[in-house]
């Protein structure tokens, strides 16, 4: 069973639109208490907030952003299929009914765990740049250009990823027939779907003059209206995709037809033609990398390394703050002192990302210096129980040359998902999936839309002092990430886990509630994932927009801290393995649910 709505649609898209209508008056009532809001327009826009149910199960479990890609994972594993095979088959539907956050034009990275063999492996499908792109990319007369003139042109197109990795991860733990995954989505492609609230809310938050024209004649009618709720949305050019992949593999998405039409709708994309070419897209490969692991409070919580940077920044982060007393159990949750002692942690994280994490096929990241013990006790040590420090400075971590990188301050946008299965022999994924911002570039090839990701490149190749920034645009480089997909060992190492999160480069203060909530303050995976959002990716603290958010930041303030209320978008999902079974949860800010048996 699931822990699915119950209200009626009409009730919900009700709710939506009140909400839609009283969120600009708390954001002035918040803001004029708190005059420091977060300067980066939220993505993601807000759709309504769904109450869920903890969801329970016995022999497998998926929990994904969307009914649908539920649906089709729990197809596969009711078949007899992995937790791998739910998760492609899932996947290939997100990027039908949930195209704003993934989809074929996009990457992704994964964790597998192999609950016979105690083997986690870690695999990147992380977008590449063209080989012709240069670090000055995004500058024009020595400035960079402003970014929604880059995420909307062909310039942010970087070669998609995403598909490489599915058969990458299938031919290892794969069961069933790869043209079987296909199924669902190619059902729905051509059946049609219906159009949710969330997708038709995206739609009109961003207005058909985002998308290229085969996009907006898909998307909007011939007034530029998104196409309403409940309108049965059928999308043949992307099931003949999905048949052709299904019969071909990957070589029928990375040579052949498709990959014709990605260069060619890349190189004609508005405001400015791509670079991209067909040798990209056949050159492309799929990297497995070591996963990340570090011990918190006897629980082992692994995610993912470089060019991510989100594995990183949840382990220091949890590091940093292991020394405190956060609160235990659920009367804890919340408590202002360890809100207060995370976002110091974080802001220490964020500022190391910002100096050395990179792609490691360009630069050498110090990610053992980065976990050193030693290193991030004296990090902690830069923690103050009753103040926020004034500004949160990048560290020296063994291993690295401090003075020889630049300091990058650019964030992620966040048009992501995330889905989590455990399978009826216990293997695992978490797989976190993106096509960057929402919509991606809006450039629409063979029913898919191709990712905007380069602009996680920072646009300037070097800082104000003249030192090359770490993340700088590069030929063939993955861009920085903030992606962290998470699965967690309990004390005697067996698997008590899976979770990860959309959110930009707010997925590492998603990531981290979640993980406090269900190792400090012992909330189930619903409670965990429902608590407010909040944390610091720097200068502010940010609060999720709620009752509750007035009276903490006025406590936090009191810290030293500057308060920036926003809507916080999270997109968790988590499935926990207890004694009596599996425990699966959605994030109510999104339409997904977790299923089982």
């Amino acid at each position: 069973m699931s822990g699915s709505d119950r209200a009626p649609a009409g009730m919900k898209v009700a709710a939506v639109a009140i909400v839609l209508l009283l969120v600009p008056a708390l954001a002035g009532a918040l803001r004029a208490e708190f005059p420091a809001p977060r300067q980066q327009l939220e993505p993601e826009a807000h759709s309504g907030r769904t109450e869920k149910t903890v969801a329970r199960a016995q022999r497998y479990m998926i929990s994904t952003a969307n009914r649908h890609a539920s649906e089709a994972g729990r197809e596969m594993l009711a078949a007899g299929g992995s937790a791998t095979d739910a998760a492609i088959a899932a996947q290939l539907v997100l990027g039908l009914v949930e195209p704003q956050s993934s989809g074929l034009g996009g990457g992704a990275f994964l964790l597998h765990w192999d609950e016979n063999t105690k083997d986690l492996r870690a695999y990147d499908g992380r977008e590449t740049a063209p080989v012709a792109a240069q670090p000055d990319r995004f500058m024009r007369n020595g400035a960079p250009i402003p970014w929604p003139d880059a995420a909307h042109s062909g310039l942010s197109i970087g070669t998609p990823g995403l598909v490489g990795l599915l058969d990458h991860a299938h031919k290892k733990h794969g069961k069933l027939p790869w043209a079987r995954l296909f199924e669902p989505a190619i059902r729905l492609a051509r059946d049609g779907f219906e159009v949710s609230q969330r997708l038709y809310f995206m739609l009109r938050w961003f207005g058909a003059d985002m998308f290229a024209p085969a996009a907006r004649s898909y998307f909007f009618d011939s007034t530029g209206s998104p196409r309403p709720i409940g309108h049965r949305l059928r999308n043949l050019d992307y099931a003949a995709t999905l048949e052709a992949i299904a019969r071909g593999g990957t070589d029928a998405f990375y040579a052949g037809a498709i990959a014709d039409a990605i260069v060619k709708a890349a190189r004609e994309a508005p405001k400015a033609a791509s670079d991209l070419a067909l040798e990209d897209l056949t050159n492309y490969r799929v990297i497995d990398r070591d996963p990340l692991c570090a011990v918190y409070r006897s629980y082992r919580i692994c995610s993912m390394g470089p060019p991510s940077s989100g594995g990183l920044a949840v382990l220091q982060t949890l590091k940093m703050v292991e020394r405190f007393d956060l609160g235990k159990g659920p009367d804890a949750a919340m408590n202002v002192p360890a809100m207060h002692l995370l976002a110091e942690a974080e802001r220490l994280a964020y500022a190391d990302r910002a100096r050395y994490v990179a792609d490691p096929a360009f630069i050498s990241v110090p990610h053992t210096g980065l976990l050193d013990t030693g290193y991030l006790a004296a990090r902690s040590a830069l923690i103050d129980p009753d103040r926020a420090m004034e500004r949160a400075e990048p560290g020296e971590p063994p291993g690295a040359d401090r003075a020889a990188l630049g300091l990058d301050p650019s964030l992620d946008a966040t048009g992501t998902s995330h889905l989590s299965v455990i399978d009826s022999d216990g293997h695992t994924v978490s797989l976190t999936t993106t096509i960057e911002g929402a919509f991606g570039s809006g450039v629409f090839a063979a029913g898919f839309l191709l990712n905007n990701q380069l602009t996680d490149f920072s646009f300037r190749p070097s800082d104000a002092t003249g030192l090359a920034i770490a993340n700088r645009v590069e030929g063939g480089k993955r861009p920085r990430s903030t992606m962290a997909p998470i699965v967690i060992f309990d004390p005697d190492g067996n698997l008590f886990a899976t979770l990860g999160s959309p959110g930009g480069d707010r997925i590492i203060l998603y990531v981290v509630k979640a993980l406090i909530g269900l190792v400090d303050w012992e909330l189930d995976a619903q409670a965990a994932i429902d608590l407010p959002n909040f944390g610091s990716t720097g200068e502010t603290m940010q609060l999720e927009y709620g009752m509750s958010a007035v009276w903490k930041g006025l406590m936090l303030k009191s810290y030293g801290h500057k308060i920036a209320p926003d809507l916080m978008n999270s997109g968790l999902h988590a499935i926990v393995r207890r004694a009596d079974g599996l425990e699966g949860a959605a994030d109510p800010r999104r339409e997904g649910v977790a299923l089982g048996n």
